[in-house]
């Protein structure tokens, strides 16, 4: 199976309702007064970072992007759980994982280790607490509503290309906790940019049941004669997000487009619509 299809496998599995249907990248689970949000992402060496990659910048990563699926839920860190495969410069993780922890100013709760003669893989689950209810989802987005960014994409891929500006952006991305607590009161929908803008746009739309029309001369990107690139290629952990039409972001942010009812496809670029989700951003098998 590939992603999409194993994914498609786990729908017809029993779903708690806070899984949103796994139309989401979190499970809400609201107990008496308090919601929370959790989610769990993995890292796995030669898929997601290199075999010579410092595993300090690996750990840092690792917690920045289950905290960037916490960001597009508005919500704030209470904690992580650390899955650990043992063998690889373990005291060079645990000083990433440290540096990030106090960076983000969230803390661990526990987790699981162990050995392997395979591919080493690594996973977080972090669990937020929601500042703002409904949730965000990805869902929520109407026709009429404007679509914007909080910054460039494309600057994980220079970064991983060597150049030296960028070089942060790819081994140490910071998350937008706090931008995703200011826009979660105001926003239809919201998620981060992790497999590609094109990618996640077209899984909002997907997901909202309309279609994102992107105008690609509006969309920030890092190196501009290399735009169709930088919106496909991902990591960058910006908030892509969708307001309704009139209403102005409470921080700032690039309007990239409009939602419109669903046409022939839940991707427009430039108004060529993009019906099949391969090759606009990175999927997993």
């Amino acid at each position: 199976m590939n992603e999409t299809e194993f994914v498609a496998a786990l729908r017809k599995l029993p779903l708690h309702a806070g899984a949103r249907g796994l139309e989401d990248d979190c499970a809400v689970l609201t107990i008496g007064g308090e919601t929370l949000v959790l989610t769990h992402d993995m890292m796995a060496e030669d898929t997601h970072f290199l075999k010579g990659a410092d595993m300090a910048d690996v750990a840092f990563k690792l917690l920045a992007a289950n905290l960037s699926d916490l960001a597009a839920k508005g919500a704030e860190p209470v904690g992580v759980l650390l899955g650990h495969s043992l063998g690889r410069e373990d005291a060079r993780f645990l000083e990433g994982l440290g540096e990030g922890l106090k960076r983000f100013g969230t803390v661990l709760m526990g987790g699981d280790t162990v050995a392997t003669t395979g591919t080493s893989t690594y996973g977080i689950t972090a669990v937020g607490r929601a500042t703002h209810c409904p949730v965000p989802s990805r869902s929520g987005a109407r026709a009429g509503d404007g679509i914007f960014v909080t910054g460039p994409v494309g600057r994980a891929m220079l970064g991983y290309e060597g150049v030296a500006e960028h070089l942060a952006a790819f081994n140490r991305p910071l998350p937008r906790l706090a931008e995703g607590i200011a826009l979660a009161p105001h926003v239809s929908a919201m998620m981060d940019i992790s497999d590609g803008l094109l990618l996640d746009c077209w899984r909002m739309g997907w997901a909202s049941g309309t279609t994102l029309a992107l105008d690609s001369t509006a969309v920030p990107v890092a190196a501009r004669h290399r735009a169709d690139e930088c919106m496909r290629w991902g990591d960058d952990y910006e908030l892509l997000f969708t307001l309704p039409e009139g209403n102005a972001p409470p921080l700032a942010a690039t309007r990239i487009g409009t939602v419109r009812p669903r046409g022939a496809a839940p991707l427009l670029l430039d108004e060529v619509a993009l019906a099949d989700p391969a090759g606009l951003g990175y999927r997993h098998g």
